[in-house]
């Protein structure tokens, strides 16, 4: 891998800060992240995954959700379903019914293990419903957000060599033309 481990942690710390710049999220909210170490060093989803990569990313990523009091949410890959590791502190908050599943690198992805074993009391979930989020590589987060995503575009488009989208969510609008909406909410 041409990049460093430290422009990857770079990278994904720069992706957090300005997607949060945006999404106006406060303490308790859910970010998931999906992450391909693969398509991050230039291979094809699922077949190169590397725990060093996931690390960097872990470690460009956590610090700054955590000191907002805001929760990662780590989306494994296909194999589990998409499953999420989250805090259970998380889980409970939210009430989401822990499942029995433990990832590792080659069965949920380097990001979803290296949360797992970073996180002081990991669980994982079958669904959350997030408020922001970053897509490394094309994990397809979707299923995870909020029912209305707006896409934010960021400084940068890649981390390593997989691209990134990014997304917030919003209110559903209700009530037509005559209704007045929050505008901190848009």
């Amino acid at each position: 891998m041409e990049m460093s481990l430290e422009t990857i942690r770079q990278q994904a710390n720069q992706a957090v800060e300005e997607l949060l710049g945006v999404a106006r999220l406060t303490a308790g909210d859910l970010f998931v992240v999906g992450c391909s170490s693969s398509e991050i060093t230039g291979h094809k989803i699922g077949s190169y995954s590397s725990v060093e990569v996931a690390q960097a990313v872990f470690e460009g990523i956590y610090p700054v959700l955590k000191e907002r009091g805001i929760y990662l949410c780590a989306q494994c890959c296909e194999h589990l379903n998409r499953a999420i590791i989250m805090e259970r502190a998380a889980a409970e908050t939210y009430g989401l019914e822990p499942v029995n599943v433990v990832p590792q690198p080659k069965a949920g992805g380097s990001f979803a293990t290296t949360a797992y074993t970073r996180f002081a009391e990991p669980v994982a979930v079958e669904t959350i419903r997030a408020m922001a989020g970053i897509d490394i590589g094309g994990t397809l987060i979707g299923m995870h957000l909020r029912q209305v995503a707006v896409p934010v575009r960021l400084s940068l488009d890649r981390i390593g060599e997989a691209g990134i989208i990014c997304a917030r969510t919003r209110p559903k609008f209700i009530g037509g033309e005559r209704a007045i909406y929050d505008p901190c909410q848009l």
